[in-house]
């Protein structure tokens, strides 16, 4: 006979590479980890703005790996893990949509500087990239935190 309480909400194990949300865990700490390193790579002027940058990569990448092998090793399973998947991936959309906003602004001034040295021009274009890549990852966060919320609110 079935039970009307669902006590396996959150998948755990291998299962988690098969259900919707949990997916997006391996993409969000390759390209969260990717602006990490793009962002260290450069030369980190001016300090303020892409210190946050850094701190928002590496906040985010060590909580997401940190969430990734709880929901592998199976410590998910209370009650309050799907509100809390939520809170923290809609937390990580807004730490990355601001950094990305940052660096992108960042880069932008950057590209106005009408002579580019060599040097100059190798760190505009990591900067770019790196812009891309936060861009993805605030993407995956964001589809995550949809997604999270959607489970939330069917458990």
């Amino acid at each position: 006979m079935a039970s009307t309480t669902s006590g396996d909400v959150l998948p755990s194990g291998s299962r988690i590479f098969m259900s919707v949300p949990d997916i997006f865990f391996i993409p969000e700490l390759v390209f969260g980890g990717l602006v990490w390193i793009l962002v260290a790579s450069t030369r980190v002027d001016p300090v303020n703005p892409l210190g946050w940058v850094m701190f928002v990569s590496v906040f985010c990448f060590v909580v997401t790996t940190l969430w990734f092998f709880i929901f592998l090793c199976g410590g998910n399973q209370s009650s309050i893990w799907p509100s809390l998947d939520v809170f923290y991936h809609f937390l990580a959309v807004v730490f990355f949509l601001s950094a990305s906003v940052e660096l992108a602004f960042i880069t932008i001034q950057l590209g106005l500087v009408e002579t580019l040295l060599s040097i100059q021009l190798k760190i505009y274009r990591l900067d770019i990239a790196a812009v891309v890549m936060s861009h993805v990852a605030t993407l995956l966060y964001f589809l995550h935190a949809i997604f999270s919320a959607i489970r939330w609110r069917k458990s």
